[in-house]
């Protein structure tokens, strides 16, 4: 069952890939970047948009939005190369941080999500123009996925409690 927030959710991440990625296009000789950007072609505004489409899965299945995300954006480097995408992927590996600690279940499927929101945030960062690579970028990505992870485990803990007093 999705909720409003679902589809709000996803329409922020789609609104936020938009933008950055009509930034990329613009950015080509921009050299307040870190990196040049490696392409100005168009094709990278609707595969980026596939990037936000599984959070609408987030509740049912947070294991399969968290890995169908990464390999989209594993395609999406792939593909395109150098271009700014810290922007939308590092607060989507925070939300998918997030619904893997309240949606994902047992301890086995904790540890396969969070590795998946690790694997998005390394993808994100390897190829961004913007912080120009990795090390910059994954001492605010992780920390911030650390933090989203644990209050999604809070939440997770107090829905837990709720219900076993309400049973």
């Amino acid at each position: 069952m999705r909720k409003t927030s679902d589809y709000v959710l996803a329409g922020l991440f789609t609104a936020g890939g938009i933008l950055l990625m009509v930034e990329n296009l613009m950015a080509d000789g921009d050299t307040s970047l870190a990196h040049p950007v490696s392409t100005t072609s168009w094709l990278i505004l609707p595969t980026f948009l596939l990037v936000a489409v599984p959070i609408l899965w987030r509740r049912r299945n947070a294991l399969a939005a968290t890995w169908l995300t990464v390999a989209v954006m594993a395609a999406h480097v792939l593909a395109f190369g150098w271009l700014t995408r810290c922007g939308v992927g590092l607060p989507l590996a925070a939300a998918l941080a997030y619904a893997v600690a309240r949606f994902a279940g047992g301890l086995r499927n904790q540890a396969i999500g969070l590795a998946g929101v690790v694997a998005l945030i390394v993808l994100t960062l390897v190829r961004d123009s913007s912080i120009g690579g990795l090390p910059g970028g994954l001492e605010i990505g992780l920390p911030v996925a650390a933090l989203f992870y644990g209050i999604g485990l809070t939440v997770q803990n107090r829905v837990a409690r709720k219900q076993l007093v309400a049973a």
